[in-house]
């Protein structure tokens, strides 16, 4: 039984998908006018291993991720580069999928774009004014916050507190300080599209409305996102789709911890903001998703290059392990060796409200078994199947962060080849007692990235480019 944290309830439940055995999941995506930054990247990254897993207990997840190609800060990167609102929005979208495959974040069934939804988001509005949620002045429509009786119901929020609490309103149109656009009349330059109050634009929040009910329905299973979108986007989200379609809009929310770097909040003016791409020109995308995992989702994370090369050196342990797999010459028979309990272990972990850390932790305590267990001598034709089943699945197919795929330990490619051919050279050199030429190999390979470590069990090599 899988249980969550849904910030909607503010308690873990049981997990109950609309339809058995299936999952429909949308997550916030970026607004494409820049780089997207590692706090992004953590959201992205763990909303990713959470489908990875959900797929791994055997359901169908649907998973869908928006790209923001309309928004104020589109505009402005257009103006200030002299391009149009959708050059801009194309060049960052195609980035956000470069980095995104570099992270190993699995392409999402759909990537909805508010530009190819904007006859759904017209009708989601005209829908909120026929049922009295929202109101038109001037060509730009507003929600009315007041007439959702229940707003404030994701974030805690009173709506009584937020009026006594908000600043003096410099927009007269609006009745109250806290409604929020909803349509934007265009002004001179900016893009635009018809609608029946005036040529504009959609306002942030109704965009993701619109785009998650198109392709996931009216009601669906899982909203995730940072949690800095609690207030007001996600709040927002709620009071359009249900003020709109009369139907609760999302049965479990989640949520990721805020990411600071060194202790402080990321920030452009202290000079510590960081993109994904800049982070990961020095480390790679298996140590940036194992960092991130070490923390549970909700827990806010403190970015820091000490804890990226603890992830880095930990990270070896499976790596080493996976490659003492791949070249295993196992002998015909079987072992006593018990891979259920590993995963009937990792299941129980994971399963309360996605424990990553946990789940780790007994990918750890598997490995320390097996190479217990490899170090005894041949292996078992058994243990090597079982044990490989098992990383591939785990470290490979949830987390991420091995590369053990079938093809990879079944046709080596010619780099492994030559440093295999190195490493019987210098087997050879020292048999001969030529430990000069022995130190030479080693300390060439080194110097390329590639570490010999002489064991019980035999030789085995890293990559220490992990």
């Amino acid at each position: 039984m899988i249980t969550l944290y849904n910030t909607l309830s503010r308690k873990k439940e049981e997990f109950k998908p609309i339809e058995p055995n299936a999952v429909k999941f949308y997550m916030c995506g970026p607004t494409v006018y820049d780089f997207f930054h590692v706090g992004n990247a953590r959201s992205f990254v763990m909303s990713d291993m959470i489908r990875r897993y959900l797929a791994y207990r055997g359901f169908d997840v649907t998973f869908a991720m928006n790209l923001t190609d309309v928004e104020d800060k589109i505009i402005r990167r257009a103006n200030e580069e002299n391009q149009s609102a959708k050059e801009i929005a194309d060049r960052y979208a195609d980035a956000f999928f470069e980095d995104a495959e570099k992270l190993k974040i699995r392409p999402a069934d759909s990537n909805p774009r508010p530009t190819e939804h904007m006859d759904e988001i017209v009708a989601m509005i005209e829908r909120l004014v026929e049922n009295g949620y929202a109101y038109e002045v001037g060509g730009n429509v507003f929600y009315d916050v007041a007439k959702f009786e229940g707003y404030g119901k994701l974030s805690g929020k009173k709506l009584d507190e937020l009026e006594a609490g908000s600043r003096v309103e410099v927009n007269k149109e609006k009745r109250n300080p806290l409604d929020f656009a909803l349509w934007k009349k265009a002004k001179p330059g900016e893009p635009k599209w018809r609608s029946p109050w005036s040529e504009g634009r959609p306002g942030w929040h109704i965009e993701c409305s619109a785009m998650s009910c198109a392709r996931l329905g009216e009601t669906f299973d899982v909203h995730a996102g940072g949690s800095d979108l609690i207030f007001p986007h996600h709040e927002n989200e709620i009071a359009q789709s249900e003020g709109a379609n009369g139907k609760p809009f999302v049965n479990y929310w989640l949520h990721f911890g805020f990411l600071n770097i060194d202790d402080e909040k990321m920030s452009k003016s202290l000079g510590n903001f960081f993109t994904a791409r800049d982070v990961l020109d020095n480390y790679s995308a298996a140590s940036l998703r194992f960092f991130f995992a070490q923390t549970h989702y909700r827990s806010p994370l403190n970015f820091s290059s000490d804890g990226l090369e603890a992830a880095r050196a930990g990270l070896e342990k499976l790596r080493v392990l996976a490659e003492k797999l791949k070249r295993a010459k196992p002998r015909a028979g079987k072992d006593d060796f018990d891979v259920e309990t590993h995963y009937a272990r990792f299941n129980e972990a994971c399963d309360d409200d996605f424990n990553f850390p946990k789940g780790f932790a007994v990918l750890f305590d598997f490995a320390r078994d097996v190479n217990r267990r490899l170090a005894q001598g041949e292996p078992s034709e058994t243990l090597v199947e079982k044990a490989g089943t098992f990383l591939r699945e785990i470290a490979e197919g949830v987390f991420g962060v091995v590369d053990f795929s079938e093809d990879a330990a079944a046709d080596p490619t010619l780099e492994t080849e030559l440093i295999e051919f190195l490493i019987e050279l210098r087997a050879e050199a020292k048999r001969e007692k030529n430990y000069a030429l022995a130190d030479r190999i080693r300390d060439g390979l080194a110097e390329r990235g590639v570490r010999i470590e002489d064991g019980k069990s035999g030789v085995t090599y890293r990559k220490t480019d992990a």
